[in-house]
């Protein structure tokens, strides 16, 4: 990253008043809000009134969405998809039937199993930690080449590995098993969380309160894992064990979904859509590319087989995903355009299609368009 990059990262960071939404499963979008009307969370977080012996409960501090600089965005190119994704229109891909109504007030979170010291950590108890803001790219890993089971947003609340830390994670507890509250079970590899990323409990989503269809009061984002082993919303129960002793939801399925699933490195072609009629002269072909925890370093543009370095923007932070565009000067006739990124490992993806199971799809995203 850019020595800018580093410096606001750390402001964030230092602002201690001051991480899809990922799933907390996969297969497919079983509800998407239409049916239910769900109740919105409320703006007070805190319990009701304390007794004049306690002290006043502490309340949620959300820190405002400022706009990135001008040299990290391109939102300005009309179709390509915004840097952040709105809440509202952020993918929900999950199994709950009937969105968890679970109170602020209420929520605990249990972490018990390999370690020394089990703790139940309350909603105050959070409060009252150190918190962050992040921006953090989620990605199903049922989302096609091509799809939109993938959003940036920018995610506030504390970081997951002091609390373990904490807790004393044993020896050989290479699994955390985390539970909604409906007991849903998804399994994270222990090594991702610890290792120094920005995993976190989230509060808060792009400025607002966590919303109810994305995990409030408290979800988990883990920076680099596709949702299904890792963005658990409704987090009420870890259990360190190993991979061994547990199989988690969705490995358990048909077809089977790998236990551990770093996020492969993809890229998207926004604009032009499919089969467009473009006029032939200058030609902005936009979209975004993504390699969480790795970072983009380039992208290009592939016009009938021939590849073309396209320009991106500053990176905001390796967890994001990073916009890009290239500038055709577009002939009459029927073209095919293709977009692959090199994430800064030095990997650039494979052109080998291959769908999701069991732990994330590849190719390049290929397009027609008609020239005139």
């Amino acid at each position: 990253m850019t020595g800018t990059v580093d410096r606001r990262k750390f402001l964030r960071a230092a602002g201690v008043t001051a991480v899809g939404a990922a799933a907390a499963g996969i297969g497919g979008e079983l509800l998407l809000g239409r049916q239910f009307r769900p109740t919105p969370p409320p703006a007070a977080m805190a319990p009701s009134a304390p007794s004049p012996s306690m002290s006043p409960p502490p309340q949620l501090k959300i820190d405002p969405m400022t706009p990135l600089p001008a040299d990290e965005t391109l939102d300005s190119i009309a179709g390509i998809s915004p840097f952040y994704t709105p809440s509202k229109k952020f993918y929900r891909v999950d199994t709950a039937l009937i969105l968890p109504k679970v109170s602020a007030a209420d929520w605990q979170l249990r972490i018990h199993g390999m370690v020394d010291r089990p703790l139940t950590i309350t909603y105050d108890d959070l409060l009252r930690r150190p918190m962050i803001d992040r921006d953090i790219t989620l990605t199903c890993v049922s989302d096609a080449v091509g799809g939109n089971y993938i959003g940036n947003a920018r995610w506030q609340g504390t970081l997951l590995a002091p609390l373990l830390r904490k807790a004393g994670v044993q020896r050989g507890a290479d699994q955390i098993v985390m539970r909604d509250v409906h007991g849903m079970t998804i399994g994270v590899a222990t090594d991702p969380v610890l290792d120094g990323r920005d995993s976190m409990l989230a509060l808060a989503m792009n400025g607002q309160v966590l919303p109810q269809v994305h995990g409030y009061p408290v979800r988990v984002v883990v920076p680099g894992l596709y949702g299904y082993v890792s963005a658990t919303k409704w987090v009420v129960d870890m259990e360190l064990t190993t991979f061994g002793a547990f199989s988690a939801y969705w490995v358990k399925q048909t077809p089977a979904w790998s236990q551990q699933a770093p996020i492969k490195t993809e890229s998207r072609i926004d604009v032009p859509k499919r089969l467009s009629n473009l006029a032939a002269g200058q030609v902005t072909i936009a979209g975004v590319a993504w390699a969480q925890h790795t970072g983009v370093e380039a992208v290009e543009v592939g016009i009938d087989g021939v590849f073309h370095q396209a320009r991106l923007p500053v990176q905001d932070t390796i967890d994001t995903w990073r916009q890009w565009y290239y500038t055709w000067d577009a002939t009459p006739g029927t073209h095919v355009l293709q977009v692959r990124a090199t994430d800064k490992s030095g990997y650039t993806q494979t052109e080998l299609k291959h769908k999701a199971p069991p732990d994330g799809a590849s190719g390049y995203h290929t397009i027609h368009v008609n020239v005139a």
